[in-house]
Parts: C-alpha cells; structure tokens; sequence
C-alpha cells in the first residue's frame, strides 16, 4: 500500500526572527502531531511597534504521514 500523507497550515511566531518562528511551530506541532515529515513557507509576516519590528509570524504547510490510513 502506498503511504498517504495530509497537509495542515501552522503559525508560529517569535521576537527573535522567522527561522526562529518556524522551529517554534514545528516544535509545538510535533507534541500533538507525530510523523511530520516536511515544511513549506507560505507567507510571513510580523508585528511592528514604535517603528521596530518586535515579532516575526511564519504560516507554515506540513506535512505528516496518516498513521492505519
């Protein structure tokens, strides 16, 4: 049987940049999603206050294998 896959979009977000944001949301995704095998950007973005940038926001694809699927 060939494996199946499903993609799901997550946001994550740091202070510090958007690699930072994107381990972030991996990093939580991984607690309650097993076998996530990839990751695409999809958009980013941030919050500015006062002029500065003081947080990064990555929405990202990933993707996991459909464990008895």
């Amino acid at each position: 049987m060939a494996n199946l896959y499903k993609v799901i979009e997550i946001i994550g977000n740091s202070p510090v940049s958007y690699a930072e944001a994107s381990k972030a949301a991996i990093s939580e995704a991984s607690k309650t999603v097993r076998e996530i095998s990839w990751y695409e950007v999809d958009n980013l973005g941030g919050k500015v206050k006062d002029g500065e940038v003081v947080n990064f926001q990555v929405k990202l694809k990933v993707s996991f294998k459909v464990i008895g699927g």
